[in-house]
């Protein structure tokens, strides 16, 4: 298998993402937004037990509306979800949504979106997104590279202590038909193993090993660093309330696939996750993963859709790997914020 030219859901024709960020003083929060092309089909997976979500009802199999105009990642926790609004008269605006009536005015944008928790990490209880950032996210979306690290929904997040962010992986298979994954990692549980190297870094494609941990590949962090890291997650598990995390994911793929497979590709990449993040779909988070389907490439079935489901899960995986080691550290503490190190400032190599 190899990745897509820009290793990124925009491998997918058509589908473009745009990232708003606000990371001014007493912000760190954002939004990022996925616009696939019209006429996607639509499926979502709920596993989490603090989950924030708006619409996911309506890509349940047994619903009506088929097909999905954008979807929202944002932080605020259930305040962001009002970032949403703003996504939606964007939508509406370019002349998309669902017709209820014979007007060319009478539709109603499908907006699905979900949330990850970053309030008061910058010190700063109510800064969310809101409308205006959804939109603003929109209009910036664009095909081409995606933007990882602590971009858009990214901005504010944390993953097992560490600094989180967003995070992207495709792959295009032997048929011809890409997959490809956006990531929010944003986990009450840990992205490294009790060696302290990267839970998912086995996933990684050989090109991307060397890319992101040189030729050496990932390697045992200091001793002393892993024991300070171990005795910061001690104190942040202590200081769990339900609903402080989540990690988002979007799913897209050319193939044609049906609402009802929509949903089951996105609850096998739900096992991504799990590879690269430990644990997951706890109290603590809201995990979700979106899945679209343009449908520009021909229906799988038997081993070709096994294969599909496969390197779905492995894309979330890579994705977020990738979101871990782009994170940079941040400290916002004279704010009242709190301090989060990067994933390379925290867990340096031995040696």
């Amino acid at each position: 298998m190899d990745a897509g030219p820009h290793n990124a859901v925009t491998d997918v024709a058509g589908v473009l993402v745009g990232h708003h960020t606000r990371d001014e003083p007493g912000w760190l929060t954002g939004v990022t937004v996925v616009v696939p092309p019209p006429g996607t089909v639509g499926g979502v997976d709920v596993r989490g037990g603090g989950p924030g979500t708006r619409e996911t009802d309506l890509l349940d199999p047994a619903n009506l509306v088929d097909a999905v105009d954008a979807v929202v990642l944002a932080g605020g926790s259930a305040f962001g979800l009002a970032a949403c609004d703003g996504v939606a008269d964007a939508v509406w605006a370019a002349g998309r949504g669902w017709p209820v009536g014979p007007g060319a005015d009478e539709r109603v944008p499908i907006v699905p979106g979900a949330i990850v928790f970053d309030l008061g990490r910058a010190g700063t209880w109510r800064h969310h997104p809101g409308p205006a950032d959804g939109a603003a996210a929109h209009a910036a979306a664009t095909g081409g590279p995606v933007p990882e690290g602590p971009v858009g929904a990214g901005t504010g997040t944390r993953v097992g202590g560490l600094r989180g962010g967003v995070g992207g992986a495709s792959v295009v298979l032997a048929s011809g038909t890409t997959v490809a994954a956006l990531v929010v990692a944003n986990a009450a549980g840990e992205a490294v193993g009790p060696d302290g190297r990267l839970l998912g870094a086995p996933w990684l494609l050989d090109d991307e090993t060397a890319a992101l941990f040189g030729p050496a590949g990932p390697r045992p962090p200091d001793a002393a660093a892993l024991a300070a890291h171990r005795e910061r997650r001690r104190e942040e598990a202590e200081a769990l309330r339900a609903g402080r995390a989540t990690t988002l994911a979007v799913v897209v793929t050319d193939a044609d696939l049906t609402k009802a497979e929509c949903r089951r590709l996105a609850t096998v990449a739900h096992d991504g996750m799990a590879r690269a993040l430990s644990p997951v779909h706890t109290v603590f988070d809201g995990d979700t993963v979106f899945s679209l389907a343009t449908g520009t490439r021909p229906a799988p079935a038997g081993p070709d859709l096994l294969e599909l489901h496969d390197a779905a899960a492995r894309c979330v995986t890579r994705a977020v790997v990738r979101a871990v080691v782009a994170g940079t550290s941040v400290d916002r503490t004279a704010d009242g914020g709190v301090a989060t190190p990067s994933w390379r400032d925290a867990l340096p190599p031995a040696g």
